[in-house]
């Protein structure tokens, strides 16, 4: 009794140690940092959200709504503290169809089933699959991303409501704006990047991107310039979300309508977030979180769907303006979801009233920070191959979508990397020193589908001795198709009555590959390869007790 009561004494001064250390983050100077950080990121998530939602089809507080809820639930048990969530372009492209032919309320079941969907993944630890996505994938994913977010503000040099807007948020057909007025926006634009550049210089009290959007707006209200504002996107005022069932039939031809749409937006949703998560933890030198991510995100898609969002996934734009702006911590998200939703209830009208400008050119100094500049310095050093793929990411990004991008991209480098290793696949030929009259081939390099063509090429069992010993000390049996290649091998060498013979091969490969137990030398030196053998023993593609 005495030490079951010590033992939990223990591990409540664990948990009081481990809180306490939390806790201690939280400076007075941190915690202003955190909470300007967030500011500065909810001022910017307002016409992100907004042109978002157009973008889909919906009312502009389906968008803010999103970018509120899912924006809250990452910040408290996200995978990555100092990342942002909310409504995005990447999914939005996707819905606007499912909302043109079924309705809003489709939209909403289909985001909680996204949400279920991505909480299992989480749960099935799937996140840690992205850890497969190559460097230039990544490098591609990343440029390509920041000429999107460029693309996204062109908009606002528009005339709003000139025109439907696009992927990116952009209005093909959309009218420009009088050159008066864009002469004013290039200049207020100019002059909040220059603030965003040259504060940090001189004092970092208050991040830079938050000091450009309220000199600026200062500007333009004291002033009276005649620019667009935030109110000409669209009004952003309303009430708290309420909970609400989509109402939608309980059926299997609901779902046959919703499951494609979530399992695409599921999809889409994570990899961004998970790309986001490395990017920022490249940035913050933070490691992990994905399997947390992807439940995180799920929840809070599931949270959104029940409360009238739209979705949504991390923004890699309103991560780089809170890590830029000092946010490390979940305070910061949670600042940007709270000021989000304080805007909504009781702001609206002073937000309506800070120019696009101001906003326009913080996003452009996130586009230059964003882009991979070294990538074009790179490129004249690394395989025309991976310059490639950074150049093909970049483009299908730009042109389709990332989850589309990524996929094409990691499939051409896992090409590219099979095709290299079935070229390494080479035969050194010598005579046996153990075994009188037999020939030794001494195979390099891996065995697996891609160099099964080059192996069998290397034998000539016509001409050979009577007795060939096949030496794979320096080779690696990968996959199915190198055990197929070694079975059909030796049935080569048995029908001309030779023998062949297979030195350091897994026990397991030899049960498999034995034919009347003519195949087995100096076992006791074999590597155990596990992964190989044990799929073939499982599928049992051999049969007949092999």
């Amino acid at each position: 009794m005495a030490r079951s009561t010590f033992s939990e004494f223990a591990d409540r001064l664990k948990l009081s140690d481990w809180a306490g250390a939390q806790l201690s983050i939280y400076t007075p100077a941190r915690v202003k940092t955190e909470i300007l950080a967030g500011l500065t990121v909810s001022l910017a998530l307002v016409p992100e959200a907004v042109a978002f939602a157009f973008v889909a089809g919906v009312e502009p507080l389906v968008g803010l709504y999103a970018a509120f809820l899912v924006g809250l639930v990452t910040a408290l048990i996200g995978g990555r503290p100092g990342m942002i969530s909310g409504a995005t372009g990447a999914l939005a492209v996707v819905m606007v169809a499912l909302v043109a032919q079924h309705g809003i309320e489709y939209l909403f079941a289909t985001v909680v089933l996204m949400g279920i969907l991505q909480i299992a993944a989480g749960i099935f630890k799937l996140g840690k699959f992205i850890r497969l996505v190559p460097h230039p994938v990544m490098l591609g994913f990343v440029n390509g991303l920041a000429i999107v977010i460029f693309l996204a503000q062109l908009s606002q040099f528009q005339v709003a409501g000139s025109g439907t807007p696009d992927g990116h948020g952009f209005l093909p057909n959309g009218e420009w704006l009088p050159a008066s007025e864009m002469t004013v926006m290039l200049l207020l634009i100019g002059l909040t990047m220059l603030i965003i550049w040259g504060l940090p210089k001189l004092t970092k009290i208050i991040p830079a991107p938050l000091a450009g959007i309220a000199i600026v707006a200062s500007i333009v209200i004291g002033m009276g310039l005649n620019t667009p504002v935030v109110g000409d996107l669209a009004s952003i005022k309303g009430g708290l979300p309420s909970f609400h069932v989509p109402g939608v039939p309980v059926s299997f031809e609901t779902l046959s309508i919703i499951l494609p749409y979530a399992v695409i937006l599921a999809a889409i949703g994570l990899i961004e977030s998970l790309l986001t998560l490395n990017l920022v933890g490249e940035i913050t030198n933070q490691k992990g979180g994905a399997s947390q991510e992807c439940v995180a995100q799920g929840s809070a898609n599931l949270l959104t769907g029940f409360f009238g969002g739209m979705g949504g996934c991390a923004m890699i734009g309103q991560s780089m303006i809170n890590v830029k702006s000092g946010g490390r911590t979940r305070l910061s998200g949670l600042s940007a979801a709270i000021f989000l939703l304080c805007f909504i209830l009781v702001g609206s009208r002073w937000i309506e009233m800070i120019p696009l400008a101001a906003l326009v050119g913080v996003m452009f100094m996130v586009v230059i920070g964003t882009f991979a500049w070294n990538s074009f310095r790179i490129m004249r050093k690394i395989p025309w191959m991976d310059a490639f793929v950074i150049v093909l990411v970049t483009a299908v990004t730009v042109a389709q979508d990332l989850a589309i991008a990524v996929i094409v991209g990691v499939i051409v480098s896992a090409l590219t990397y099979a095709w290299n290793n079935a070229k390494r696949i080479r035969v050194l030929q010598r005579d046996s020193e153990r075994v009188p009259g037999a020939t030794v081939y001494e195979i390099e390099g891996p065995l697996f589908f891609g160099s099964t063509d080059g192996f069998s090429e290397l034998f000539n069992p016509e001409q050979d001795s009577d007795v060939v010993i096949v030496d794979f000390m320096r080779s690696r049996v990968v996959d199915q198709s190198a055990l197929q290649a070694i079975e059909d091998l030796a049935a080569r060498y048995e029908g001309y009555g030779k023998r062949l013979m297979l030195r350091h091969l897994s026990p397991d490969c030899h049960k498999l590959l034995s034919r009347a137990g003519q195949l087995i030398v100096d076992s006791q030196n074999d590597p155990d390869y596990e992964i190989a053998a044990d799929y073939h023993i499982r599928t049992g593609i051999f049969g007949g007790g092999h």
